[in-house]
């Protein structure tokens, strides 16, 4: 259903609901709103969206690209940590054998050992640092996503204000700005309709959530 679909429905008089639904339907639409405001995402509404199990789906995909992200990055870390520490272990050798004798370390070819073994752990390294910054990936996918979500609860929450001003009940109309009793604007031109989060808020308020 459309959003001017939505607004359609909003009747002048609202709609008899029993007292157990109206305070539901209101601590739903309250809590929604309070996790939108913390995550500081105002942006203007959209197409509502599908459903909330495409948005289970969708955060799903999230946290399994991130745990395979971060599994990557911490073995491509223990990878390069061995490695280093090897470099470190040969180096301390190497001290040792040039302070001892040193002729006799580069006569024995320690020292060129050391020097191709160094070439072989650092291209090692290069190739996990690689994997970690690829890992990195997920970020732009999951995004994407994320940003689909807040799409979806955005307009899930636009979705629960017009239906909470269709069942207040008789007796709290009068507390609520007869301006938001049309619901959260849809075409920004109006003037008589709720336009932000300010005034979302404040018609929450008004009705005791």
């Amino acid at each position: 259903m459309k959003m001017e679909d939505l607004t359609a429905l909003v009747p002048k008089e609202g709609v008899v609901a029993s007292p157990e639904v109206f305070q539901q339907l209101g601590a739903i639409t309250r809590l929604l709103h309070d996790t939108m405001q913390q995550l500081g995402v105002m942006p203007k509404l959209q197409i509502a969206a599908d459903g909330i199990p495409d948005a289970r789906s969708r955060l799903n995909f999230i946290a399994t690209k991130t745990a395979a992200a971060a599994e990557k990055v911490l073995n491509s870390v223990d990878h390069a940590k061995a490695e280093h520490h090897h470099i470190a272990e040969q180096t301390r050798k190497l001290g040792e054998l040039l302070v001892a004798d040193p002729v006799k370390a580069v006569a024995s070819g320690a020292v060129l050992n050391f020097v191709n073994d160094v070439q072989a752990r650092s291209q090692a390294i290069d190739v996990h640092l690689t994997d970690i910054m690829m890992a990195q990936d997920f970020h732009d996918l999951t995004g994407q996503v994320v940003a689909k979500v807040v799409t979806l609860a955005n307009d899930l929450e636009d979705s629960l204000v017009k239906l909470l001003v269709q069942v207040v009940p008789p007796d709290q109309r009068e507390k609520v700005d007869p301006s938001v009793l049309h619901g959260p604007v849809v075409d920004d031109s109006r003037t008589d309709v709720v336009k932000d989060q300010g005034e979302v808020d404040d018609l929450l308020a008004s009705l005791g959530f």
